[in-house]
């Protein structure tokens, strides 16, 4: 039975995702901040462990990853993340940046770095980082958004970075924009479900290779320029 860690996996992205492998089959570690209220993870059916984890807080981490340690993992994703603050520029929040910036890209190289005894012992070996399109250099073509934005380029980097150093020992690291979604963070004017979104990503991360790591993918598995 493969297994995946999933991130942020009370709401949105994150709870699709557990829905959809547990659906399937795998055994899903599901973690959330608050995942005492995360009611509908815990309704699931099918093998899914919820754990309480603060993706920020290094002693958190390290202390789940002691605890699963001589379980196979077969599948990371970072999943976890935080739109900040939406000041134009001028107005910036720099505490807020900061923030963001611990959210969405210290965290995954974090995860990384610990889970990775786990990863290495299973077969698939691999590391999916939910970024965005607004982390693309090569597509921005407007201002704002400096929190998530640089968050999401930076987070682009890890992987980049991930996939140097993992890549020789077998494992696929990728980062993925899963479109403009309909969640709490995307807002009800995006463009597709979340539910789509993960169909997407999961047909993707399905067909992976060794000769995928280090890719920059949209949800519908065209390349994006980094």
């Amino acid at each position: 039975m493969p297994t995946v860690l999933i991130t942020g996996a009370n709401r949105g992205l994150g709870l699709e995702f557990v829905r959809s492998f547990a659906a399937e089959g795998w055994r899903v570690h599901a973690c959330a901040r608050n995942v005492e209220k995360a009611k509908s993870v815990k309704a699931l059916e099918g093998d899914v462990v919820c754990h309480k984890l603060d993706v920020t807080n290094g002693l958190k981490v390290a202390s789940l990853a002691r605890s699963l340690a001589e379980e196979p993992l077969d599948l990371l994703i970072n999943n976890a993340g935080i739109y900040g603050s939406r000041a134009d520029f001028g107005e910036t929040d720099f505490d807020d940046w900061a923030t963001t910036l611990s959210v969405n890209t210290l965290a995954p190289l974090r995860m990384a770095e610990r889970f990775v005894g786990m990863l290495e012992k299973g077969e698939r070996k691999t590391i999916v980082n939910i970024s965005s399109r607004m982390g693309s250099i090569a597509s921005t073509g407007t201002g704002g958004s400096y929190a998530y934005r640089s968050s999401k380029a930076a987070l682009n980097m890890v992987t980049k970075g991930l996939s140097a150093d993992l890549g020789p020992k077998g494992f696929t690291v990728v980062s993925f924009h899963p479109g403009w979604v309909q969640t709490d963070m995307g807002g009800e004017e995006a463009d597709i479900p979340s539910d789509e979104s993960i169909v997407g990503m999961r047909k993707v991360i399905a067909g992976l290779t060794t000769e995928d790591n280090g890719k920059f993918f949209n949800y519908d598995g065209s390349e994006i320029d980094w």
